[in-house]
């Protein structure tokens, strides 16, 4: 009687832990999901900013502006490190240049290239970003790349190809063609953080890591609009301000903890597989708030690079 009473103990135990466990996981989808979904707004913001006359300077000052005293709080709060953490100062050299990379560049080329490209395309070039990881980390890091990542490449470039299709018979795609090169280079820089950064999130923690690396970014944001523009930053409507404050809270502060908060839960390629909703998200809100156009080609299109992102994310795990 005794061995059953123990049994049916650790059965309810085994239960009760099994039940937290689902409920951590599942957190960590709901915040994967939103994540990406308040990241995926950024464009439509950006989009409808650009109809007051802002150059994208401006309005990405106006973004990291706000977001700033948040990430200089969260950056240089107190917090406890394990005693033997080593940071030294080429760690935070590293720190500053993937800032540099990471967030200015990637910020500067995406805001620049939507311009010329509808949120929709902006979307679909930039969740290409894991494919271009893949590749970089074979050029710098001798990494071979598997059967796998290379159907999942050939896949996801052919899925832009469908996307692009109906916009590369137009004579006057020029300034569609920019666009989608200056999103291209910032999934690219995107790229080479992740590459770079993953061995110096575990010194420094997600949060700081992040912290740090915004903050190093505002700075070349500010010297580059002190060295480059002349219009006045406080002369614009409240609408672009609001939009600023919108863009620095919903798609800049929440989803980067909320994703670092995922990945914490899930794994990095976990997250990565639930963010295909990302490009999705973009068509919707892109349709609601800007009225894009959805096409049946950039529908197949998305598909196509989604599939190709989660054989990746597979290939990885």
């Amino acid at each position: 009687m005794q061995t059953s009473h123990l049994s049916l103990g650790g059965f309810f135990i085994f239960k009760k832990m099994n039940k937290r466990q689902n409920s951590y996981q599942l957190t960590g989808v709901i915040f994967a999901l939103g994540g990406a979904v308040f990241f995926s707004a950024k464009a439509v913001m950006v989009k409808l900013a650009y109809q007051y006359d802002i150059d994208p300077v401006s309005l990405l000052l106006l973004r990291m502006g706000f977001a700033l005293p948040i990430y200089l709080f969260i950056g240089f709060r107190p917090q406890k490190t394990k005693r033997n953490l080593v940071i030294s100062s080429k760690d935070y050299l590293w720190v500053i240049a993937a800032g540099f990379v990471g967030y200015y560049l990637a910020s500067y080329f995406d805001f620049f290239g939507l311009q010329y490209i509808s949120a929709s395309y902006e979307r679909l070039i930039l969740f290409i970003y894991p494919t271009l990881v893949v590749i970089l980390s074979r050029i710098v890091f001798r990494k071979p790349i598997t059967k796998i990542q290379l159907l999942a490449i050939v896949l996801t470039y052919i899925g832009i190809y469908v996307a692009f299709m109906e916009n590369l018979n137009i004579e006057d795609n020029k300034n569609f063609l920019l666009g989608g090169f200056f999103i291209f280079l910032s999934a690219l820089t995107y790229a080479s953080y992740l590459m770079g950064s993953g061995w110096l999130i575990p010194k420094f923690g997600t949060q700081k890591f992040t912290s740090y690396a915004m903050i190093v970014s505002c700075v070349c944001v500010i010297i580059h609009f002190a060295f480059q523009n002349t219009t006045n930053l406080f002369g614009y409507s409240w609408e672009v301000y609001a939009l600023g404050l919108a863009m620095a809270l919903i798609s800049t502060v929440i989803p980067s903890f909320m994703i670092s908060e995922a990945i914490k839960r899930l794994e990095a390629s976990n997250v990565s597989i639930i963010a295909s909703v990302g490009p999705i998200s973009t068509i919707i809100l892109a349709a609601i708030f800007l009225n894009e156009q959805i096409t049946s080609f950039q529908v197949l299109g998305t598909i196509i690079v989604i599939l190709g992102v989660i054989l990746v994310g597979k290939a990885k795990k």
